[in-house]
């Protein structure tokens, strides 16, 4: 099996070794018999444009050619890869591996055989291996080429940016037009050219390794990243495309994806002649069919389809090669088609326990030779796609496997750090500067036991148990902020510092989070950590204060430190602007930074670590407080600006095209975790916390204590700020939601106008001709809009219709559509049925929508006409939607999650009360984590706020590690059967989904289960919205 010359081959030129063993082979696996017989000569055309002939037996199955290209080059996972030709037919093909070559490839001398890339992973880090990821580099730059990945011109100059990286280095102009002169790599490259050298002068001194990683973390958050589009057609005869991707199957109507079925859904597939066949498992929850029936070309195609579909279920979702069936005795039914080969879980496994040499290759039109690290550190992935490194679709079942589909949130956002000690596995994190991770993917959860088995426990070496949770074992923790197929590049790339792949530096997958040993505590070190600080509540109450003080001061330092540095390197925002914004928060974090070091000063003394013979005086906090208290009514007048800030800075985002890229692109960086427009608000949102610790102190102390005359003091000062604030705050805070909402919505016009008010939003299914569907609904106090994904490459909600609230009448209709917790809205032209996942949201709904109905009587009439481009609702213009996925992208431009989009894959709502008791229920602090598979407790620094858990390693860490999305949560204390021994541990739990977290005390166990609480159960309306005082706290 070789080449019939002696001349360079392609593995010679990738520094193959010969013999080097075949990659499809576990260990002590020997390679397949060659059958004795003629042989035939097979020509190979490589991902470099190379071509090799192999000499195989007649006979041999296409495994035996598979293997021997894999061997020739020295490919460890070559189970990625598949070869691909021309039937007689003309139809591109896969080689079946079980077949013989010659049944197959019938006229070899007319055929060349493609070795391409055939499964594409839901993230590039888990390929161990350097030469896998510069072969996957090759195929990205073939697609491109070949318009197969389709993408805006950002994205494409982005792409070629780091291919010409790779292949000449170091920027230099002369040589970049040289070289882009004579190599095209995509049609009508000349007028791209001046970005693709300005991307390219920011990679100085990037490795060819390092720009293959760059480049694959772009590609893959494209949403045709890996896609073979199908033509179909749908019942309707709407012509249509079909894919099959590591999450499921894929349509597309042109290169736009409107739907998904995630392997988790499917329960079964199959053909008939042309019609492909999808049967879904029953959900109450959907008004989908059972069986949906696409219409193929022929039945060559449909069959092709269906064996491509076959083998990714099985690569991305199986342990192990699925075994043949037994032959029928008297009449065969059905294809006897299945897979060959390793799974994903099987290579991944392999690789990490493979200890291989390191092997020098050299890159075809690279200057710069690499070292291949086949001695990867041994990550101990869990692979979860998405993200939806893929896409993520939240639903109701468990599939943490590749597929990062789920209706739930892709919850654990998670991204690492350079720290190449950590060698554990961990959360998943984007390498580009895209803050999240994207992390860990969302999967859903509530598959049996078949879904147990998923990919996401196949990739982790220890097995788990579903009673307990992990934060990086769970699809769900990922992240809505993981990211996804789709996603634009960030363009200015002084925002985004590339991250090596190399061993160094820890894999994307691989976080400080997951068994660093340093982070684990014993029971005997937790006991003398216990019993050598103070046990008394006002010293928690303390402690909150500091601990919640160095989140509220990293916040401060979003704006005046990493923005503020971003802005002067970009001439995108007017000094007035810049004066008006830094001048004010200047002040602020200086001060905040004196405050929180009295603070912490106060509690070393009072724990001891410093003067431990100085009792009584400093035991104490409301000192401390009442005096910065006081100093900082002197910064109020700063923050009275903050309501100008906001407005003028939306004012400039509405009229500079480069100020709204410019901060769009900045909400994409790490540190900005939450919206901009959050962190403006901050220091408003401090002064209540201040005013509820001050509250606990006082209801704790009795008044004979030495602490209680400052502490009701300080209480009486803060109170007094919060009160002139009041007013200004929840104007604020219904201004930034509205601009925020405005974000995600397509199809209005002036959203943000004067008058209007934000009520409640949430997932509800409305009745039309095709039965229940998934639809969003906003509501105002003028206007409800309903809403739906799909369509939309950029992931927004795409407005379906409104009702005017003016005339409005609501009523109760369960017995008349015969649906449970059905509402009928009845407006002056048009009505519609709406149905709440619960009888609790169908409540909440009914009162919110009621007591906006009596606020827009009380109006001087019906709303402007505000929509534009809305679709009649009798036509819905989705004619294949599924509202139980997420399409590619979730957070395809990598902004923070909007809570919106949490709500659309929970099934939960949220009212504007609910976000105005959020800004108040934010804490900060250690929780021990508990592992899966062992009593050991992991200690985490973690922030909640905006219904979300995150996650960091410690308090001086600059951006979190993970976060976790709490809406839809249960939040509990565990049962004796769980054999959870230790004090202060609550329980959160989601489907199928479990975390178990341990406080230090008493008190600080009470406070994390009050503001988890408030996010996992939506707060119950303690009294109506009145006109004159619309939002209450």
């Amino acid at each position: 099996m070789g080449e019939t010359e002696q001349r360079p081959t392609a593995g010679s030129r990738l520094g193959a070794q010969e013999n080097a063993g075949i990659s499809t082979l576990e260990h002590g696996q020997k390679p397949p018999m060659t059958p004795p017989g003629k042989l035939i000569s097979i020509k190979i055309q490589m991902l470099d444009d190379t071509q090799e002939t192999f000499d195989v037996p007649q006979r041999a199955p296409g495994k035996v050619l598979h293997d021997a290209v894999c061997n020739h080059l020295n490919l460890v996972e070559g189970d990625y890869f598949g070869l691909e030709f021309p039937d007689h037919k003309k139809m591109m093909v896969w080689l079946d591996l079980l077949k013989p070559v010659m049944k197959q490839i019938r006229r070899p001398k007319h055929v060349v055989v493609k070795f391409v890339v055939k499964f594409f992973p839901p993230d590039h880090a888990q390929l161990q291996e350097e030469l896998t990821r510069y072969l996957f580099a090759l195929q990205v730059k073939q697609d491109l080429a070949q318009g197969r990945l389709t993408c805006n011109d950002t994205s494409t100059a982005l792409l070629i940016s780091h291919i010409v990286q790779s292949e000449i280095g170091d920027f230099d102009e002369t040589i970049d037009r040289e070289h882009l002169a004579k190599n095209k790599y995509i049609p009508q490259q000349e007028a791209l050219e001046d970005k693709i050298m300005e991307f390219h002068r920011n990679h100085m001194g990037q490795t060819p390794a390092e720009s293959d990683f760059q480049l694959l973390e772009i590609a893959r958050r494209l949403e045709m990243y890996g896609i073979r589009l199908h033509p179909a057609k749908d019942r309707e005869g709407t012509k249509i495309n079909l894919a099959v991707a590591n999450t499921g199957i894929l349509v597309f109507q042109g290169h736009t994806k409107i739907n998904a079925f995630n392997w988790a859904k499917v329960r079964k597939l199959s053909f008939k002649r042309k019609r492909f066949l999808i049967k879904l498992r029953p959900d109450v929850n959907s008004s989908f069919q059972d069986t949906l029936e696409f219409l193929m070309a022929s039945r060559d195609f449909c069959k092709s389809f269906w064996k491509i579909c076959v083998e990714h279920h099985a690569f991305f979702r199986l342990f192990e090669e699925p075994k043949p069936k037994p032959k029928p005795v008297l009449f065969s039914r059905g294809s006897s088609f299945r897979f060959s080969g390793r799974t994903q879980k099987q290579v991944l496994d392999y690789v990490k326990e493979g200890g291989h040499k390191k092997v020098q290759f050299e890159r075809k039109h690279s200057k710069i030779h690499s070292i291949r690290s086949l001695t990867a550190q041994p990550s101990e992935q869990h692979t979860e796609v998405p993200k939806q490194s893929s896409s993520f679709a939240y639903g109701d079942d468990n599939d943490a496997a590749a597929v990062q589909s789920c209706r739930q949130g892709k919850e654990l956002k998670a991204s690492t750090e350079d720290t190449g000690q950590h060698k554990s596995p961990s959360l998943k994190k984007s390498p580009k500067e895209g803050r999240k991770v994207d992390g860990a993917v969302v999967s859903t959860v509530e598959e049996e036991e078949e879904a147990a088995k998923d990919r996401m426990q196949q990739n982790r070496p220890q097995s788990q148990q579903p009673s307990t949770g992990s934060l990086t074992g769970s699809p769900h923790l990922s992240e809505l902020s993981i990211n996804s197929q789709g996603g634009p590049p960030v363009a200015n790339m002084s925002l985004s510092p590339n991250l090596s792949p190399d061993a160094k530096q820890s894999s994307p997958l691989i976080s400080p989070l997951l068994n660093d040993p340093s982070c684990i505590r014993t029971d005997d070190e937790e006991e003398v950590k216990r019993k050598r600080f103070p046990t008394e509540k006002a010293y928690f109450i303390a402690k909150e204060a500091a601990t919640t003080e160095r989140t509220y001061l990293k916040d401060l330092e979003v704006i005046t430190s990493w923005f503020q540095s971003a802005v002067s390197k970009e001439d995108c925002m007017h000094e007035t602007l810049k004066n008006l914004i830094f001048s004010n928060f200047e002040p602020l974090h200086k001060f905040h930074t004196g405050f929180l070091k009295e603070i912490e000063q106060r509690l070393a003394l009072w724990e001891g670590r410093s003067n431990a013979h100085i009792k009584g005086d400093y035991q104490r906090i409301g000192d401390v407080m009442l005096k910065n208290i006081q100093s900082m009514k002197q910064l109020t007048i700063h923050l009275w600006k903050h309501n100008e800030i906001l407005i003028e800075l939306e004012n400039g985002i509405k009229n500079s095209r480069k100020l709204e890229n410019f901060c769009r692109e900045f909400e994409l960086q790490k540190v900005c975790y939450l919206p901009l427009n959050t962190f403006l608000l901050r220091p408003l949102h401090r002064l209540m916390h201040y005013k509820q610790i001050m509250e606990r102190l006082c209801k704790h102390y009795p008044p004979s204590h030495i602490d209680f005359r400052d502490s009701r003091a300080a209480l009486a000062e803060i109170s007094e700020m919060v009160a002139q604030l009041h007013g200004n705050m929840i104007k604020m805070e219904n201004f930034q939601k509205l601009h925020e909402l405005k974000k995600d919505l397509i199809g209005i016009d002036n959203l943000v106008i004067p008058g209007r008010e934000f009520i409640r939003l949430g997932s509800l299914s409305k009745l039309s001709g095709k039965g229940l569907q998934q639809r969003m609904f906003f509501l105002f106090n003028d206007i409800l809009l309903y809403t739906s994904r799909g369509l939309t490459a950029s992931n927004q909600f795409k407005v379906h219709g409104h009702l005017p609230l003016y005339g409005m009448t609501i009523e109760e209709s369960e017995e008349e559509w015969g649906v449970a917790h059905c509402l009928t809205l009845r407006g002056q032209h048009q009505s519609i049925v709406v149905a709440a996942s619960t009888r609790a949201e169908m409540d909440k709904w009914t009162e919110d929508i009621q007591m906006a109905i009596d606020l827009a009587e009380k109006s001087s009439g019906p709303a402007p006409e505000l929509l534009a481009g809305s679709p009649p609702d009798n036509k819905d213009p989705l004619s294949v939607s599924d509202c139980t996925s997420l399409p590619a992208g979730l957070i395809s431009d990598q902004r923070p999650v909007p809570i919106s989009y949490v709500c659309w894959y929970r099934m939960q709502s949220l009212s504007f009360y609910d976000i105005l008791q959020s800004n108040e229920n934010q804490l900060s602090g250690n929780l021990l984590r508990k592992f899966k598979n062992s009593n050991g407790w992991q200690k985490l620094w973690v922030v909640f706020t905006n219904f979300c858990m995150f996650f960091y390693k410690s308090h001086q860490d600059n951006h979190p590690l993970a976060s976790l999305p709490l809406l839809g949560y249960s939040l509990t204390i565990p049962s004796e059967s769980e054999n959870i021994h230790k004090d202060y541990v609550f329980k959160l739990h989601f489907k199928s989904h479990v975390y178990y977290f341990r406080a230090e005390s008493e008190y600080t166990f009470e406070r994390w289960m009050e503001v988890i609480r408030s996010a996992t159960s939506s707060a119950s309306r303690t009294r109506a919205l009145s006109h004159k005082e619309p939002h209450a706290y």
